[in-house]
């Protein structure tokens, strides 16, 4: 048994907020947007749409019965405009129709005036304007200031990385239906249906009991719906409340592009400081997050930028401070990592900086620096049971790391209009929110008197086979089939105050709780086996379905116990509550133990270039991982698969353009390219590393979601040392993505004549550099 859900996906069985059969009576919205991205809203005339065929109603701010406020983390942003617009495409009015054609060609008719205001799309400007959205975050371990005068080496630069589109196949989506007492059910695309239920009746102004969210399956969410699924949610919600009528509402996917935040972009500077053996002494690190309009989940983001901001490597002096840039743009939201890429991309960036400036290959300074057992992060937490040095070992032993290198160099050395580059990426991960009260959820479990079973927890599938996971954790610890279980939808109702499935948590947090509320029943199941069957307690269990008395097949079986239970009133309902033990976190003064464990491993990187056309490919991402005891190696091997080439097309192909007036460029999928089954590594390889576990990972099995992104920034690295190896190895920017543009660019600087190594001229350079 692998996976619970693909034969339903390839049969088109599986259930979608848009296969949810239509109520009659169902209106459709539309959201009218900001045209503008910075401005004084004047006047909103909607009078000839609210003449057009079909309209039913049309909502603005003023009509909110509760609270124009969506903002968690900081309460700035409202549902719908009011006073001033901050981003184009920030939703101003929501139209209501017969039908969803007649609802968008009402957007057309309503007027809007604005009076323009001036427009950052610059993180460091709106840092220099002041325009923070929160205070300025530092962790501090050590004293790097004081350091310096002892560093044998120093270098300083400029790191850029770029935004990413999440790209989730379903998009945005709600449906919005009213209840009998007052209340709104809600089927929304949303890994957080508690944050969707929160704020929906806080914009309704009712208790949180009247708004239920019922989720089935995620189209994919990649952190796109932790937070950013709410508006659209309680726009449908404002809508049923206030019509008395179900109401749909789902972005098309140019509106989704264009209206939702993306991953952050960085604009960092560092600063590092080596040791005449090549040990990494100090390290200074400003992060810039262009965290867009409004705070969304940008805090947070950027807290666990800091708490990633040194990867694997131990550095003693560390002084990494962070602003959250206020800019008119689409509030900047989760994606895969959190916060965890953008970090890690800067130290690597100083890394490669240094090598390539003391002329040794960046991988002897990173193996030099990985971190050991009980190195202390910059945040004071130990590293335990610490797995850097093994992953890097395995994997240059299991893909011969010496032989790789040997090869690009003579490929190199023999071919001129083709360069191989290589690289190599260690990544080390904490897992847990870093907000210690979202480490808790519940499980609700029933056995039925049939003897199956039914489970409702917080997780949401989305993709990355948590309700498969959970099924398993129930099987083995009821000791059934797994083909007695059902995962239920995840529903507010049944399991309440529920953080989102987010933060590579989801797997432990739900099924640990599971494996608690299914031990609570086996146990009382055996108890009973006692005395209805007279058996001693001791060597009792349930394996296969059938009761065993020290190994010995007893009189009953599983379905013959429950059914026995039931009979004689033993209580089948457990509902059990996990919470992360050991984890604190002082945020005063950034120090204390956020993380339950982390996840080690290293990608060992090789691509080819063509150096006339700046193109080029993957040839290999061979990586050894930390999965700890994996129970579903086919799922958790599909994840580092999936996270790895999505990270590889953060670092390659993803670009994202807004244009100086908050204009979002890459606005379709003509313009904003991902990685296909070509742009995928030729060879992807997954090692998994002989590591015992960890106690606080469920079944000791480790959180595999997010850390595989990581891999794909050795791409980066890799595709550099390729094109310094064509143009003679001038410093290059340190600018992400690396699309062919930006290669082609790189290989030939304006003003100078290219040479291959051997010193004959190939190509003329270009007076102006190719646009990009």
């Amino acid at each position: 048994m692998n996976h619970l859900d693909p034969h339903r996906h390839v049969r088109g069985e599986s259930q979608y907020l848009d296969d949810v059969p239509t109520q009659q009576g169902t209106l459709y919205a539309a959201v009218f947007e900001s045209p503008l991205a910075h401005g004084v809203l004047k006047s909103l005339d909607f009078s000839a749409a609210l003449a057009a065929p079909g309209v039913a109603r049309i909502f603005t701010a003023t009509d909110i019965p509760g609270h124009n406020q969506i903002g968690g983390i900081v309460a700035d942003e409202p549902l719908l405009a009011e006073g001033h617009v901050h981003f184009r495409g920030q939703p101003v009015a929501l139209v209501l129709a017969r039908t969803e054609a007649q609802a968008h060609a009402a957007l057309k008719l309503i007027k809007v005036e604005i009076d323009p205001l001036p427009i950052i799309t610059d993180p460091r400007v709106a840092a220099a304007q002041g325009e923070l959205i929160v205070p300025p975050r530092t962790f501090k371990i050590g004293d790097s200031a004081d350091t310096w005068a002892s560093c044998a080496h120093v270098f300083e630069g400029v790191a850029e990385s770029g935004g990413q589109e999440h790209l989730y196949i379903e998009t945005q989506g709600a449906y919005a239906f009213p209840t009998e007492m007052g209340g709104v059910r809600l089927i929304s695309s949303t890994q957080g249906p508690t944050a969707v239920q929160r704020h929906t009746a806080h914009v309704l102004g009712l208790g949180m009991h009247q708004i239920e969210v019922d989720v089935t399956r995620l189209g994919g969410g990649f952190g796109g719906k932790e937070d950013q699924a709410t508006p659209w949610a309680a726009l449908a919600a404002l809508g049923a409340f206030l019509t008395k009528k179900p109401v749909k509402l789902v972005l098309d996917r140019m509106a989704d592009m264009r209206m939702t935040g993306k991953r952050h972009p960085y604009s960092s500077d560092f600063k590092i400081g080596l040791d005449a053996n090549l040990k990494i002494t100090a390290y200074e690190v400003t992060f810039f997050q262009n965290a867009g309009a409004a705070a969304d989940l940008s805090p947070a983001v950027l807290e666990r930028t800091l708490f990633h901001a040194t990867n694997a490597y131990f550095i003693p002096n560390v002084t990494a401070t962070a602003f959250s840039c206020r800019t008119n743009l689409p509030p900047n939201t989760a994606f895969r990592g959190f916060g965890g890429p953008q970090g890690m991309f800067v130290v690597e960036s100083a890394i490669a900086k240094a090598a390539e400036e003391l002329g040794v290959p960046t991988s002897e300074i990173q193996r030099r620096n990985l971190l050991r057992e009980g190195d202390l992060f910059s945040y004071r937490q130990p590293a335990e049971m610490c797995h850097a040095e093994q992953a890097w070992d395995t994997a240059a032993q299991e893909f011969d790391l010496a032989g790789i290198r040997a090869e690009v160099e003579q490929f190199n050395q023999t071919n001129k209009l083709k360069k191989k580059g290589f690289a190599v990426m260690p990544i080390c991960f904490g897992i847990s929110f870093t907000k210690t009260p979202m480490n808790q959820t519940r499980a609700l479990v029933h056995i039925y008197s049939d003897g199956s079973v039914g489970i409702s927890t917080g997780a949401v599938e989305m993709g990355q086979g948590v309700n498969t996971k959970i099924a398993q954790v129930a099987a083995r610890t009821l000791g059934i089939s797994i083909s007695r279980i059902k995962i239920e939808t995840t529903n507010t109702t049944r399991v309440a105050n529920t953080s989102p499935s987010a933060a590579s948590a989801t797997a432990d947090l739900n099924g640990k709780a599971t494996e608690m509320a299914c031990a609570a029943l086996r146990e009382r199941l055996l108890r009973h086996a006692c005395l209805e069957y007279t058996l001693n307690y001791e060597g009792l269990e349930i394996h296969d379905e059938q009761v065993l008395a020290a190994g010995v097949p007893a009189e009953t079986d599983w379905e013959k116990l429950v059914s026995s239970a039931f009979w004689k009133r033993v209580a089948l309902t457990e509902n059990a509550h996990y919470a992360t033990p050991g984890l604190h976190f002082d945020a005063s003064v950034n120090q204390g133990h956020p993380f339950a464990y982390h996840v080690y491993g290293t990608a060992l990187t090789s691509v080819t270039v063509d150096c006339l056309r700046g193109t080029y490919t993957v040839d290999a991402l061979q990586i050894a991982h930390d999965f700890g005891q994996s129970f579903n190696p086919v799922i958790d091997r599909g994840q580092i698969e999936g996270g790895a080439v999505q990270g590889i097309g953060w670092m390659t192909m993803e670009e994202i353009a807004y244009n100086e007036e908050g204009r979002l460029l890459s606005n379709s999928l003509n313009s904003y390219k991902i990685p296909d089954i070509y742009a995928a590594p030729a060879v992807l390889d997954v090692h998994f590393l002989d590591t015992p576990g960890h106690p606080r990972a469920i079944l000791r099995s480790k959180a595999v979601g997010e850390p595989p992104l990581m891999y794909g920034i050795g791409t980066y690295f890799a595709l550099r040392d390729a094109v310094r190896a064509f143009q003679g190895h001038t410093a290059l920017p340190f600018s992400a993505p690396m699309t062919p543009e930006k290669v082609l660019v790189s290989l030939y600087p304006t003003g100078v004549t290219s040479r291959d190594p051997s010193g004959a001229a190939l190509l003329p350079r270009r007076e102006e550099p190719v646009p990009s």
